[in-house]
């Protein structure tokens, strides 16, 4: 098991946002988290990735306690690609890969950046350009890729179809089918839940911070009480 999340609970201030979660994700896997807004998801992600601290419970990644800083969780594995993309605006498409790639030698971060345009076509073409006047779809895989950069085992990724339009959606998912095919084990975040259950393996329903139900993803995509709630698709 790559990563194992028992009674996890985080606080903001003096309320508890989850509410003693447990899941796991195997090796090689796409894990789906869905929910409605405000259920926890993103919070869920703050806290593996160390941005939000831990009231309780445990995260273990690779049989190991994750160290208690964001620079540590990055060197030990574990990147974020943030919701709303969040790239460096006023820097080019290559400063933004090579900021990326901080946590690496500099002759691994210029292969990376090979490795990058090569999966990334469009943004070796735009290598020079500013970032901030990128279309969405292309800021959000050069988010995508600045986020591979660190050499993640674990990528996690909040809402990467947000905002883009439905044909852009369609190129991103297959982009993530890609990066798993590579070897990537990815955690995902996503409010097109349909897309989210088709692509991955396991699906975990967030309510109120809690875990409502999870199963394989083939069975939530099955499950009446899924499809009413997050596919708006009333069964009989």
């Amino acid at each position: 098991m790559l990563l194992q999340i028992k009674d996890l609970v985080v606080a903001y201030g003096q309320i508890d946002a989850l509410h003693g979660i447990s899941l796991n994700v195997e090796q090689g896997q796409i894990v789906a988290i869905i929910g409605a807004n405000g259920a926890g998801k993103t919070t869920l992600l703050n806290a593996i990735s160390g941005v939000l601290p831990v009231k309780s419970g445990s995260i273990i990644f690779d049989g190991k306690p994750l160290p208690g800083s964001v620079h540590g969780i990055v060197q030990h594995g574990i990147t974020q690609v943030p919701e709303g993309r969040k790239i460096f605006a006023g820097l080019s498409v290559e400063e933004n890969l090579v900021m990326g790639g901080f946590s690496t030698s500099k002759a691994k971060s210029k292969e990376n950046i090979d490795r990058m345009f090569s999966l990334f076509p469009i943004l070796k073409e735009r290598r020079r350009q500013q970032a901030g006047t990128l279309s969405g779809g292309e800021q959000q895989m050069l988010a995508i890729a600045r986020g591979m950069m660190a050499e993640p085992r674990l990528l996690l990724l909040d809402e990467p179809s947000l905002g883009l339009a439905p044909i852009i959606v369609k190129q991103v998912f297959s982009l993530i089918a890609q990066i798993r095919e590579m070897g990537y084990t990815i955690v995902l975040v996503e409010q097109n839940a349909q897309q989210a259950m088709r692509l991955s393996d396991h699906t975990y329903v967030l309510e109120n911070g809690c875990i409502r139900i999870d199963g394989t993803s083939e069975e939530m995509l099955a499950n009446k009480d899924v499809i009413e709630a997050y596919l708006g698709e009333k069964q009989e």
